[in-house]
């Protein structure tokens, strides 16, 4: 046959079988003709001893020309010993975002996805993965091939969930429950974070070579500086006082004691368990947190409270829910905006209690890493399961910074707080502790305290 041009391949016919007319010039280029009568550029060619057939498209789509320059392409492909039919196939069952999270997901599921400190990754902190997968990343992105992500992908999905494209509500399985999806900065940023784990992931599989969310520049979060002033901290005071004369709000009013004087995180008070709590040595043992297992140091206001409650309530944790004792209560979000929805302390949050007990102790001249250990922060929680006896510097840190707010609680008001470098306050106490320690008859008395303006 001659050389395939436009007139040969408009002339030709249907028959009731398809054949191709191959092209003398180009040997393994032809024209395809359907019984139909679509017609398709092909090539022809053997590899791994095989004969393969490739179709570059559609006449119509393709010229007989432009389809000649792209078999000529591929037959030098197949010459160096590619193989485009097979590539072909691979692309098709190529793995998409969405297959690529399911996998995710399931071994996530099964513990052989390891977060901090090298351990599977806690029940809470894979639901909140999954919804950020099935919310955000997989409506964004689910349907693109992992191979063909990029960075541009993977920014413009980024903005759209700034701009809230895939902010939603809907209805769980729990009766009146629902899930709220949330767009914004912060959540663009952990989705992003995420999926670059998941892309990791996909590295470790052998699904690509190289992970495209690494260096994109994520949308830094708005930096929570919210604190609550010592005016503010009387008006909550007085608002849990009047809270315990109502059945319904009591428990909830101890819950917000116990995290304004611990500084610990909601979900840390809220499941607090009797067998976590060490009165002896004035420390809370947290078997799971945030940061894996933790000691958290507590003050003697909030070991006073709870061992109150030790003699009235029974149970295995220390707040129960009102329909069972073997659970923790579980209306607390609700409770806490009906506790405060009449105030102006409706705009706060359990985390501004966490972040004002810091800033307290920062007042109070604590160091950053004190600070650290006692709220549990991983630069400086104490996780050792072979500590049994705390520091006593930290012991009385949180008495400090326990007392203080519980003060502030109350009412009282300070005419100042830098206490830690008060000289005469330090050897007063320090005399204090020698007479204690050696008995009265004993006393190795220290040079007078020398009072200092402040």
């Amino acid at each position: 046959m001659p050389k395939l041009n436009k007139r040969l391949v408009d002339s030709t016919e249907r028959r009731e079988k398809d054949y191709v007319v191959w092209d003398d010039n180009l040997p393994g280029f032809g024209l395809r003709v359907f019984a139909s009568g679509k017609r398709s550029y092909v090539i022809q060619y053997r590899a791994g001893g095989r004969s393969r057939r490739f179709t570059i498209g559609l006449h119509g789509i393709w010229t007989a020309e432009t389809a000649r320059r792209e078999a000529k392409a591929l037959l030098g492909r197949v010459a160096q010993g590619d193989n485009p039919a097979e590539q072909k196939q691979l692309d098709h069952y190529a793995m998409t975002v969405k297959e690529l999270c399911n996998r995710y997901i399931a071994d996530m599921e099964a513990g052989l996805i390891l977060g901090k400190g090298g351990t599977p990754k806690k029940p809470s902190t894979i639901g909140t993965d999954i919804g950020c997968i099935n919310g955000h990343i997989i409506p964004l992105l689910g349907r693109k091939r992992v191979r063909d992500l990029t960075r541009a992908d993977i920014t413009k999905a980024m903005n759209d969930i700034i701009v809230g494209k895939t902010r939603r509500t809907k209805k769980t399985g729990n009766l009146r429950g629902k899930s709220i999806l949330r767009g914004g900065r912060g959540t663009a940023a952990r989705a992003v974070g995420l999926l670059g784990a998941v892309l990791g992931y996909a590295i470790d599989a052998g699904v690509i070579k190289t992970n495209v969310a690494h260096g994109i520049k994520k949308p830094k979060d708005q930096v929570r500086d919210r604190r609550l002033t010592p005016a503010e901290y009387g008006l909550l005071g007085k608002v849990l006082r009047d809270a315990r004369g109502d059945a319904k709000l009591a428990m909830a009013a101890d819950i917000i004691q116990q995290l304004a004087l611990t500084g610990c995180r909601r979900g840390e008070i809220i499941g607090l368990k009797w067998s976590d709590v060490d009165l002896n040595n004035s420390c809370l043992r947290l078997s799971m947190t945030k940061e894996g297992a933790s000691i958290r140091p507590i003050g003697l206001p909030a070991v006073e409270l709870l061992e109150n409650w030790s003699t009235t309530r029974t149970g295995s944790y220390v707040f129960s829910g009102r329909r069972s004792e073997d659970g923790p209560i579980g209306n607390f979000p609700t409770l806490w905006k009906q506790l405060l929805a009449d105030t102006t302390l409706a705009d706060i949050t359990p985390h501004i209690l966490r972040h004002s007990f810091a800033s307290t102790a920062n007042d109070l001249g604590f160091t950053e890493i004190t600070i650290a250990a006692l709220v549990g922060h991983a630069k400086g929680t104490v996780t050792s399961k072979y500590v049994h006896t705390l520091d006593t510097a930290l012991i009385m840190a949180a008495d400090t910074i326990a007392g203080f707010i519980d003060c502030l609680l109350d009412g009282v008001e300070f005419k100042q707080t830098a206490y830690a470098l008060d000289r005469a306050s330090r050897k007063a106490a320090l005399d204090q502790f020698i007479q204690a320690a050696v008995g009265n008859d004993n006393t190795r008395r220290l040079a007078p305290a020398v009072k200092y303006e402040t």
